[in-house]
């Protein structure tokens, strides 16, 4: 049983994160290989840093082919569907932004749980900060990868209490996991938490608070309307 929930939880995590990645890859005017490569990047990030964290190496995913063959058919699928439907984009850009922030956030809560499991898999789950640690990384990771590539700063410092989303699932399921003898309940309780945090976060426009500098020059336009501009010229 535990086999297959972890199982499941990964190609879940990896379509939906890959999908993310493969939407913020197109949207910063990358080629077809760079999509692929931000797609690939975003899915796996997470699991790699996990993996380093606790010392095993090489990190699973080089032993699991087939993740990688998924992210990159994931990525291409979008690719393909976003070329096709190319004049469209700008017409569908607020729904495109939820459909992403929604596979953003399964991938969020299906590798947060799975990075917190793969803790009692390796006999660590005695140490409950790296256990919540490993969840919050394999969570967060492979989205800071693709932020940081496609030149933006991270999702995780200034949107959506993102990483506290991830914080907080992993400790329900860490919680959970040591009463509760049946994987999957913790596993589906847990999700549920963080794809609700989530979700209402980005509804409600939750963040946590931050310093708002008044002596910084005005600007005409904000670097978000340039870009704007900038990615209705590419996609005409």
């Amino acid at each position: 049983m535990l086999t297959e929930i972890l199982y499941i939880l990964e190609i879940l995590g990896t379509v939906a994160f890959a999908v993310s990645g493969a939407f913020v890859a197109i949207k910063a005017r990358l080629d077809i290989f760079g999509v692929l490569f931000i797609g690939c990047i975003t899915a796996v990030g997470g699991g790699i840093l996990r993996d380093v964290l606790i010392g095993r190496t090489p990190p699973a995913i080089f032993s699991n082919l087939y993740i990688l063959l998924v992210a990159a058919l994931t990525s291409a699928a979008v690719f393909v569907v976003a070329y096709v439907y190319r004049k469209k984009f700008d017409a569908v850009r607020e729904k495109i932004e939820h459909v992403n922030n929604f596979f953003d956030a399964i991938g969020l809560a299906a590798f947060s749980v799975m990075g917190t499991e793969i803790a009692f898999v390796q006999g660590l789950s005695g140490n409950a900060v790296l256990s919540v640690l490993l969840g919050m990384l394999t969570g967060v990771g492979g989205g800071m990868f693709r932020d940081i590539l496609t030149d933006t700063t991270p999702y995780i410092f200034k949107k959506h209490i993102y990483a506290l989303a991830s914080i907080g699932g992993a400790t329900l399921y860490y919680v959970l996991r040591l009463f509760v003898s049946e994987t999957w309940l913790p596993t589906v309780i847990a999700m549920a938490f963080i794809l609700a945090i989530r979700m209402l976060a980005t509804k409600y426009r939750w963040s946590l608070p931050k310093i708002q500098l008044t002596d910084e020059p005005k600007m005409i336009y904000s670097a978000e309307q340039i870009n704007s501009e900038e990615e209705k010229r590419v996609w005409k």
